[in-house]
């Protein structure tokens, strides 16, 4: 016969408790046991608040909230260890203050329910959890940030399609990933201020009839401002559907910006050279030099939007108020956040110990014709309308690929006539790739002293 779990805090309706197997099932201490420190904050300031308002006795509350605090530093030093055989994180510890305060430990959870309880502890965790994201977006931004102020001026090919298109600087390429990952600094504030309500005095949907003070409970908890109403309180997990989206969004960035290092250390860019503390070997080719940390970063961008996934189809059926379904919201997004933590830090070690080749990608700017709609322009500044600007550089590239050209510089000004009396010698000063990146002075362009201008707002940004 299968071994009998203990009885469980929710018990007293039923005669039988779920054997070992079924218990374990439904159990999540698993997942939510890293919560323990925010659950011990909530029950404090709800056993405070319950004493104030003398729903118990004020010494009771104090015993409450002394054996909390012991009970924290035990956990913390490892004197006390969090059982796994418990059925969550919120029964172990309303199990041990009861074993070791009597009828005053019974006494923590009048006026709440696990609903609310839960509530609270996840919306307390996260808020410490986004802070903590923002600061290593903000310390990788940074680490971008000063690469790119060192490169204002080191060119390299920007690329359409994959294909070399423009001059731009190394500076300028990584302002634009700062400037993704600021719009995620941005996205993770926005998420906050959304989470940033208290759910505790909800009940299990419905509020309680004990004269609880849910503001000063908020207060204590740091929360600025309560849920408007209990059902919704409870049922909402819009949070942790918008803080796995933030996470997703700034997974993708990384993503992409890890394609584009990928293809930088190949040998066909030779763009950029990894520190072997940051690549593998191949067990079989011994010259190879393997990208790997970039590489899963890049995969496991796929697990925060498949978690993100989850979400959606955990919540999208489900009836008002609470459902045992949303135990399933925590195993997802803490996937992510622990996802995002380490793939950010990965990606600031990669990034910050990477050999830029600046030599090759200034080299890269020679050759594709990356000059060509420079040409168009400066027609255009001469007074020719555009489109036939574009049609007169688009034949002037044709023609220099057929004679084996791969610049339209190495036409002389006698052959560029031909195509149009407009061009003087002025032409070539024009279309070298230092020229074509100062030119291009417009805000957002990648002329250096623009690509300064970009650093000191983002930096601004995220002081």
């Amino acid at each position: 016969m299968a071994k009998k779990v203990d009885k469980p805090l929710w018990a007293g309706r039923l005669a039988q408790t779920p054997e070992a197997e079924a218990f374990a099932f439904q159990a999540s201490i698993s997942v939510d046991k890293r919560l323990v420190f925010d659950d011990i904050q909530a029950s404090k300031a709800h056993a405070a608040m319950l004493g104030r308002q003398g729903i118990i006795p004020k010494s009771a509350a104090g015993q409450i909230t002394r054996e909390l605090d012991a009970i924290s530093a035990e956990i913390k030093s490892g004197k006390l260890a969090v059982s796994d055989n418990a059925e969550d994180i919120h029964s172990f510890l309303e199990t041990v203050l009861t074993q070791r305060l009597g009828d005053a430990g019974k006494m923590v959870h009048a006026g709440r329910s696990r609903n609310d309880q839960v509530a609270v502890a996840f919306r307390l965790y996260l808020k410490r959890t986004v802070a903590q994201i923002r600061s290593e977006l903000a310390g990788l931004i940074n680490t971008l940030l000063d690469i790119a102020s060192s490169n204002v001026n080191s060119l390299m090919p920007g690329y359409t399609h994959l294909q070399r298109a423009q001059c731009v600087t190394l500076g300028y390429h990584l302002t634009a990933w700062s400037s993704a990952l600021e719009r995620d600094y941005s996205r993770f504030a926005d998420a906050l201020k959304r989470l940033d309500e208290c759910p505790l005095g909800s009940g299990a949907l419905a509020g309680t009839t004990l004269p609880l003070d849910r503001k000063s409970t908020a207060l204590a908890l740091g929360f600025n401002r309560l849920s408007l109403n209990s059902m919704d309180a409870v049922s909402d997990r819009d949070f942790a559907l918008e803080l796995s989206s933030a996470i997703g969004i700034t997974m993708v960035h990384l993503s992409r910006f890890c394609e584009d290092i990928v293809l930088w250390a190949s040998e066909e860019f030779k763009f950029v050279e990894l520190a072997e503390s940051w690549s593998t070997g191949s067990s079989i080719m011994p010259q190879k030099k393997n990208p790997d940390f970039a590489e899963l970063i890049r995969g496991k961008a796929g697990r925060t939007a498949g978690n993100l996934v989850t979400l959606f189809t955990l919540l999208k059926g489900l009836p008002y108020s609470y459902n045992k379904d949303l135990q399933e919201d925590k195993e997802a997004l803490f996937d992510s956040i622990d996802t995002i933590t380490s793939c950010l830090r990965m990606f600031a070690g990669l990034i910050k110990s990477a050999a830029f080749n600046l030599k090759r990608m200034k080299a890269s700017c020679t050759g594709g014709f990356l000059e060509a709609t420079d040409t168009a322009e400066y027609l255009v500044r001469k007074g020719m309308p555009f489109r036939e600007a574009h049609e007169t550089s688009a034949a002037i590239v044709r023609v220099c690929i057929k004679a084996g050209h791969k610049q339209i510089s190495s036409m002389s000004i006698t052959e560029l006539k031909k195509h149009s009396k407009l061009f003087e010698e002025d032409i070539y000063k024009a279309i070298t790739p230092a020229a074509c990146v100062r030119a291009r002075d417009l805000p957002g362009g990648p002329a250096p002293k623009e690509v300064k201008r970009q650093i000191r707002i983002l930096r601004k940004k995220i002081k």
